[in-house]
């Protein structure tokens, strides 16, 4: 990867994916030039406060015509606008990537404009519930898969530096065809984000008016139906840019739930036993320690009795220990968990040492698989 002191890397798009990768060149690389534009003028400026932008934008022109990385970092569609309208300013060698998880539409936005010597699509496995430049964070990518689908056309060469860049970022790459890469995400984010919307629906459509399934389902249901809070804008357009994908795993969901049904009209004991076997099996083989497409929760749960002073003893006991806690809560509904008490950390290493302080001092501390 080049060390010149006058690279310079454009970014569109300054929310959480590309104010973390803005903010994570800026760390690994903090004499390049960092250029940005975004619709969402405080973020402009916040970003700039931070140190993280030499120069803002106020609109696509001329002034991108330095850079020799640009990131798309804008909602799906509107990444394929901002596509056509950098092509007059690209300079000779440029390359220009984008962080959407579907990669179909932009490759074919890319081939229609005859760019693609000059295209490299590439997607982080991140994100959070979360979005915009304030939760952005220069070390979201760091461990994280990150997905490189370069086009036919681009030289080889190029794909290798821009692939190094990456990892010197801290990301570990995976080199994959665009078309493979939209049926993969389909799986293991899309369908996800849809049917966690789903059972947030199921629920919100069979609560009462006092609001009592909401207390209820607390706990372990907010947990697992977590990414429903995601933005509704990136995934309205994400659904549909990644449709066909979507749709086929949707069938093939709906002729499972159909067979569930059938299942439990003729008491199937075994097809039910082996349903639930399967599914634990699978899940016991996703390794822990991998940085997936959603941001990874620390979390510990602890039992502690109903007196007085418990909970301000024990939060005392981490803070003297040098432990922040990012949130922390009572379990009423516990399900799906054990542990009275839930205490979110902010990162593994928080997380080991908190667990182990409380355990030296007789707590009952619990993880989640």
């Amino acid at each position: 990867m080049s060390t010149e002191t006058n690279f310079t890397i454009g970014f569109i798009g300054l929310g959480l994916i590309g104010g973390s990768i803005a903010k994570n060149v800026r760390r690994v690389f903090p004499n390049y030039t960092v250029i940005g534009y975004d619709t969402d003028k405080e973020a402009l400026k916040k970003a700039v406060e931070e140190g993280v932008l030499d120069r803002p934008a106020a609109e696509l022109n001329s002034g991108f015509s330095e850079c020799s990385y640009i990131f798309l970092c804008a909602p799906v569609q509107h990444n394929l606008q901002f596509l056509e309208q950098l092509k007059p300013y690209l300079k000779e060698g440029c390359i220009v990537t984008d962080v959407g998880s579907v990669k179909g539409g932009i490759h074919k936005k890319v081939k229609d404009l005859d760019m693609e010597t000059c295209f490299i699509g590439g997607h982080p496995m991140v994100g959070s519930e979360k979005a915009g430049f304030s939760y952005s964070s220069d070390r979201l990518i760091e461990n994280a898969y990150y997905f490189i689908t370069p086009t036919e056309k681009v030289n080889t060469e190029k794909v290798k530096e821009f692939t190094s860049f990456i990892e010197e970022l801290g990301a570990l790459t995976i080199l994959l065809d665009a078309k493979r890469h939209d049926a993969f995400t389909a799986a293991i984010s899309h369908v996800p984000h849809i049917m966690a919307a789903e059972l947030v629906h199921t629920v919100r459509n069979m609560d009462t008016e006092d609001g009592i399934l909401k207390q209820l389902a607390a706990g372990g249901f907010k947990d697992i139906t977590r990414i429903a809070s995601s933005s509704p804008v990136v995934w309205e357009q994400i659904s549909l840019s990644n449709k066909e994908n979507i749709k086929e795993l949707l069938m093939q969901i709906k002729d499972s739930i159909t067979e569930m049904i059938h299942a439990l009209d003729r008491d199937d004991h075994s097809y039910l036993n082996e349903y639930f076997k399967e599914a634990g099996e699978y899940r016991e083989t996703v390794p822990d320690s991998a940085v997936g497409l959603m941001e990874k929760s620390y979390e510990i749960f602890v039992d502690i009795p109903d007196e007085p002073g418990t909970l301000s003893t024990t939060t005392t006991l981490l803070a003297l220990n040098n432990i922040s806690i990012k949130n922390i809560g009572i379990i009423h509904n516990r399900e799906f968990e054990e542990g009275v008490l839930k205490i979110m950390l902010y990162d593994d290493v928080s997380a080991k040492r908190a667990r182990e302080i409380l355990q030296d001092k007789n707590y009952s501390v619990y993880e989640r698989n």
